[in-house]
């Protein structure tokens, strides 16, 4: 089987941008309320004034916001949370809310250096972009095997919520961490896997805007699995986000 050109699908139809300003911060926030709070009823809309859905972590944020070119408009957003350095208080959203699932056999949390670590969190997809069979109930559209790449699938690319988790770990990687966190479906971490990208469940399955559990990935978990088009996808983001290529930096050891 031919590899599939993942980048040159990707550069046809998206680039993923840095939201490093006031106003593009405002569209990230603006596409997690039409998601989070008006499409899937997540969030409450009260306590999210001004059309925009925003918590405490965003300020230790590093967002990103992914544009359809064909339309030029926003298609979806991702954050890479950083660390809270103040030990009173939860390190990341997934300490906060779903902390009771964590399994301290594989996991010991509180011993971690809260410098080295972070969490993908607040994915989110305008509905026009999960238009698929089963990807209305979800924020990322892809909890129904939609990650599995297919030949058939060589001149687009499906696959926007593969392309919003490598910005995040593009941007944990580049921030020098050694791993990041992300709360998810069981199932999407499979999907996950069969692209080479290897979450590791750290906790039991919770019902959290359905089933959901814990999970880390760090840099072998992505480097040492990763299928080559994802490699190539994964330097070609990087250079959407200005980021030095961990992807060179893996490969000189």
């Amino acid at each position: 089987m031919s590899k599939i050109d993942l980048v040159t699908a990707y550069h046809d139809y998206f680039r993923l941008i840095p939201a490093d300003t006031e106003a593009l911060k405002r569209e990230v926030y603006r596409i997690r309320y039409d998601v989070y709070c008006m499409e899937l009823g997540w969030e409450s809309p009260e306590e999210n004034p001004g059309g925009l859905e925003r918590d405490r972590y965003d300020p230790v944020s590093h967002h990103c916001l992914l544009v359809h070119k064909p339309s030029n408009q926003f298609a979806g957003c991702v954050r890479l949370v950083r660390a809270v350095q103040d030990p009173q208080h939860p390190a990341i959203p997934l300490q906060e809310h779903c902390g009771p699932s964590l399994d301290r056999s594989l996991m010991d949390f509180d011993s971690l250096d809260r410098t080295r670590f972070g969490e993908i969190s607040r994915l989110a997809i305008r509905a026009q972009f999960r238009r698929r069979t089963g990807e209305r109930n979800s924020p990322n559209g892809a909890e129904t095997g939609n990650l599995v790449i297919h030949p058939s699938q060589r001149r687009r690319f499906p696959h926007i919520a593969l392309g919003l988790y490598l910005g995040a770990a593009a941007v944990g990687l580049a921030e020098g961490l050694d791993g990041v966190f992300a709360m998810m479906e069981p199932r999407l971490a499979r999907h996950l896997r069969l692209t080479g990208i290897h979450f590791r469940q750290v906790g039991s399955v919770m019902e959290y805007h359905g089933p959901r559990a814990p999970f880390y990935i760090d840099r072998a978990g992505l480097f040492d699995n990763l299928r080559p088009e994802l490699l190539e996808l994964l330097h070609a983001i990087e250079e959407d986000l200005g980021l030095p290529s961990a992807v060179q930096r893996s490969a000189q050891g």
